[in-house]
């Protein structure tokens, strides 16, 4: 067997879902494998958006992601997606073709250890023939139990050897979920006891342990509210303010900023979520729980750091506070009546901006919601846009949501809503995108088109890079680069072989009605000319202390 073969049959073994990837000589032998292994493999025609499924897939599923590039620029092609990942702590293994030592000379050569450390991935790398398998373990490792990215470069001279001995993997190690301090734990239910106005706030490590945690959240009388990768947690529960950050009701925001305490769980309290500190109260004690110590404080002053698995966590809290009345806490008659009459972005009134010749996106976001099923999958892509989708349009749990946006980069938003469909065949995907950033990633509506994935794309097109021009414009700066005519997206994704309407007021959207009626066996994009908001709410989030 050789080295490559073993590679790929070492990474089914191990319990990979799903590959991507874009095949060139590098990668053919390891990708051939992994298929042969039976890992479901999706060609993509862009590296860069083979990484990205990868990514979605993972975060969506809870597998490992596997994403297989060619040596040198099938690396570089990719390296926005893995930066993305790898920012997002991801449990991603990319199988990374690499030239041989002795090939000085090779037009693919460069440092890609470096380039992988560049941007906040881990570099292994297959040594040999000898410690192929180990070296191969060692990275699935890091990836799944340290919720990592991992980039395993492998030499074509060592893919083409021939193992030593009989392929044969090592027994698995068990994961290592790191147990709380019984005192921190201590002091975390006496602040409980204390509050009288908590919030837990559930982050990406926390997803998982949605049930436990709304379940202590009842004990305690506290609040629920999610960061935006973790969208959908709480789903069902009465208490739940939605997202905390930018995309934050206002009543949303008054509660958290409100608060005398916040138990962050498995949330880093990045800017974006507390709005650059200002969800966290004078007055307000932080709490935070995490996996990685040194996540702990890292971005907001905290009260007390909990190093510890937040499910663990969860459960020896539940036994500290068993036996112990249930408290009110925040959860009175008055915040309830309050969270049933405006604690969603589609109650709160608004002046519609439409016109004859284009709709305003929130008048298009609430339509959206109410045609579209309960049952979908959301993704959205970056842009001024993209709060319109993330608040307007409800997910029917975790993981629903998948938000791409720890390095901020426009396009990904279509290799992301490829990659959770896979991982989520039975909810219909959906894609918030705006005109920039679908056209940058249009590659893949060919793959979309091929793999047969009915999937609605809406693209919120004003036209132009909408964040520029409403950040730039007051200024009066000259907006002619950021801006771009009216351009037909309907038929260009005709031309891939997509379904495709335009909408201009609510009537078109019957173009969606009727295609919900049908096979849905291709995607379908809504090119919906929008109005100017002037500016989004979260915008001025966006670009505050830029």
């Amino acid at each position: 067997m050789r080295v490559a073969e073993a590679v790929g049959q070492a990474v089914a073994d191990l319990g990979a879902g799903h590959a991507f990837g874009v095949v060139g000589s590098g990668n053919f032998a390891v990708t051939n494998a992994l298929v042969s292994a039976g890992i479901p493999f999706l060609a993509a025609r862009h590296e860069g958006g083979a990484a990205t499924m990868a990514d979605a897939y993972a975060r969506t599923s809870g597998k490992v992601g596997v994403l297989t590039l060619h040596q040198g620029c099938g690396l570089t092609n990719a390296i926005t997606g893995i930066t993305e990942a790898a920012k997002s702590r991801t449990s991603l293994l990319v199988l990374a073709a690499d030239v041989a030592g002795s090939a000085v000379g090779s037009n693919f050569r460069i440092d890609q250890d470096a380039l992988v450390r560049s941007v906040g991935a881990i570099p292994e790398r297959v040594h040999s023939a000898a410690s192929a398998l180990t070296d191969v373990q060692r990275a699935y490792r890091t990836a799944a139990q340290q919720r990592r990215t991992v980039v395993l470069n492998l030499p074509l001279d060592v893919q083409a050897a021939e193992l030593p001995g009989p392929y044969r993997l090592e027994q698995a190690l068990p994961s290592h979920r790191p147990a709380p301090a019984p005192a921190a734990v201590a002091e975390l239910a006496e602040l409980i006891g204390r509050a009288e106005r908590p919030v837990f706030l559930a982050g990406r490590g926390a997803v998982a342990y949605g049930p436990q945690i709304a379940a202590l959240a009842h004990q305690s009388g506290a609040l629920l509210a999610t960061s935006a990768v973790a969208a959908g947690t709480f789903v069902g529960e009465s208490y739940d303010l939605g997202i905390c950050g930018g995309f934050a009701t206002p009543l949303a925001a008054e509660l958290i900023a409100d608060a005398d305490l916040l138990v962050a769980w498995g949330c880093s309290l990045t800017m974006w979520t507390t709005r650059h500190g200002r969800l966290l109260g004078a007055d307000t004690a932080v709490v935070q729980i995490d996996d990685d110590p040194t996540a702990l404080g890292s971005r907001a002053a905290i009260r007390l750091g909990v190093f510890g698995d937040v499910g663990l966590t969860a459960e020896v809290l539940a036994q500290q506070l068993d036996g112990q009345p249930a408290r009110r806490g925040y959860r009175t008659a008055q915040v309830a009546e309050r969270l049933r009459a405006e604690g969603r972005w589609a109650q709160l009134p608004y002046e519609d901006w439409s016109t004859r010749d284009a709709i305003d996106p929130r008048t298009l976001s609430v339509r959206l919601d109410e045609l579209l099923p309960g049952e979908r999958q959301l993704a959205v892509d970056s842009g001024n846009f993209m709060g319109y989708p993330a608040a307007y349009l409800a997910v029917p749990g975790p993981g629903a949501f998948c938000f791409t946006q720890s390095f901020q980069s426009i396009g990904l938003g279509l290799a992301t809503a490829i990659g959770a469909a896979l991982a989520a065949p039975d909810l219909l995907p959906v894609l918030g995108t705006g005109d920039g950033g679908f056209l940058m990633g249009i590659a893949e509506l060919e793959t979309a088109v091929r793999r047969g994935i009915g999937m609605v794309i809406v693209v919120y097109d004003d036209a132009a890079y909408g964040a520029e021009v409403h950040h730039f414009g007051p200024e009066g700066a000259d907006l002619s680069t950021v801006v771009f005519p009216d351009a037909d997206l309907a038929a260009v994704a005709r031309g891939f072989g997509a379904d495709a309407i335009t909408v201009r007021t609510s009537t078109d959207l019957v173009g969606l009605e009727s295609w919900l009626t049908g096979p849905r066996d291709r995607p379908l994009v809504i090119d919906a000319k929008i109005s100017s908001d002037g500016g989004a709410w979260w915008l001025q989030e966006a670009f505050r202390g830029h």
